[in-house]
């Protein structure tokens, strides 16, 4: 048995906990929020996320607010903390610089140090690397073995949970790389591939997800002309889908959400501009994907038009928080700037979702359906899906933006009631 610590455990590092844990392993969960720890170490799960309450019931981790407890024992140490942009879009290393100052005055020698965090190219070496050798470890002598494997968690997602992800690692010295390939060959059920160094390990995650983020905003602007044309977005992925190569369906939305998409492409962007390369593709990318809720509530005001209305005034309820559907994860929502933009123009805004009771200011749909005249659907919740255009037209509502292209288009109209979607009307 080994004794293994994960820093941070939110949407990454707590299912890797229960994982390791699973696997038989002596796990500490090491978190700055005091709240998290408590619940963890009741077996209750700070996160929605089944997969994570249904192994807490069965696996026991130690969570805990202080390294010196867990760190000094740990024979591996995992970082999975979270690395955001600032309002400018430009890296925030703050959590994982102060997580690695942290660790690096508790581990002892010949500890795996993993970050799991999604960084740019160069950190583990220009960052990590230079806050250990601060405590006198000499990391290309191999005193802690010190390795990227970035992570590849899909929050909700019940095919691909953890164990069954293949992953990448690459560490500064060959010999971090095969260790912190063995551990997670170790630990989850699928392939373990070995780069060639922390800089390829570290651009494989922000390539992934810039990947993503590029086709979204492809498809979401074919999406804006083909509704010009009149031509439904949907109806030609379908077509396209057909073809048995060199095509992958993305679809459009009111715009893109979660802790990946809209943030990694930032890290490439803002790296590149350091050693004097300029992404044009990848910032037209996001100023396509960013332009996407300002996109939805226009939608919305021609729809208003139509009724001789505008936005002032106007009682709109916007259907889902959550970034994607079925979760509890608000990161980087669009529907916070789809109510902002309607907010702004004078919309009173009612904010329904059944996953994210806090955020919500009604107390259920029904009580929406009675209080909106007009409802922008930004996340394609299950419950959402089920909403039926008879109690659309029961309760008086008079326009329909879909932002997820998830509800019955053809009912809908059927009842009188004004549709738009993103890239079909």
């Amino acid at each position: 048995m080994k004794t293994i610590t994960i820093v941070g455990l939110g949407y990454v590092g707590l299912p890797l906990a229960l994982l390791c844990a699973e696997k038989g392993n002596k796990v500490y969960g090491l978190d700055v929020d005091k709240n998290k720890v408590d619940l963890v170490n009741k077996s209750q799960s700070p996160i929605k996320d089944e997969y994570v309450e249904s192994k807490l019931k069965k696996v026991k981790i130690l969570a805990t607010t202080n390294a010196e407890e867990c760190v000094p024992s740990s024979d591996a140490v995992i970082v999975c903390v979270p690395t955001p942009v600032d309002k400018n879009n430009s890296p925030d290393l703050t959590a994982l610089m102060s997580a690695v100052l942290t660790i690096s005055k508790h581990i002892k020698q010949g500890t795996l140090l993993v970050i799991e965090s999604t960084i740019y190219p160069g950190t583990v070496e220009e960052i990590v690397v230079p806050i250990l050798q601060k405590q006198k470890f000499n990391i290309q002598k191999n005193d802690i073995f010190v390795a990227h494997c970035p992570e590849r968690i899909d929050p909700g997602n019940k095919k691909w949970t953890i164990e069954m992800l293949p992953r990448v690692v690459g560490g500064v010295t060959k010999e971090a790389t095969k260790k912190a390939a063995e551990f997670y060959k170790w630990v989850i059920n699928a392939d373990v591939i070995e780069l060639s160094s922390v800089k390829a390990a570290e651009a494989t995650k922000i390539m992934e997800n810039t990947f993503r983020d590029i086709n979204i905003a492809f498809v979401n602007e074919m999406a804006q002309s083909f509704d010009k044309a009149g031509i439904d977005i949907i109806e030609v992925i379908k077509g396209a889908s057909t073809k048995p190569f060199a095509f992958m369906p993305h679809y459009p939305g009111a715009g893109v959400g979660g802790h990946c998409i809209p943030i990694d492409p930032y890290y490439l962007i803002e790296k590149a501009k350091q050693i004097g390369f300029n992404h044009r593709f990848l910032s037209l990318a996001r100023e396509i994907n960013n332009n996407m809720p300002h996109y939805t509530v226009e939608l919305l005001e021609n729809e208003l038009k139509k009724l001789k209305k505008t936005l002032k005034n106007a009682k709109v309820g916007v259907l889902g928080l959550a970034y994607k559907a079925n979760v509890d994860d608000i990161r980087e929502s669009p529907a916070f700037e789809i109510m902002n933009i309607l907010k702004t123009k004078g919309a009173e805004v009612f904010a329904f979702d059944p996953h994210v009771k806090n955020g919500s200011n009604v107390k259920d749909l029904d009580e929406m359906l009675v209080k909106c005249d007009y409802l922008v659907l930004v996340t394609d919740h299950d419950e959402f899906k089920l909403i039926a255009a008879e109690k659309l037209k029961k309760h008086k509502v008079l326009a329909v933006i879909d932002g997820r292209n998830c509800l019955e288009k053809e009912k809908i109209k059927s009842m009188g009631i004004l549709y738009h979607g993103i890239g079909r009307s």
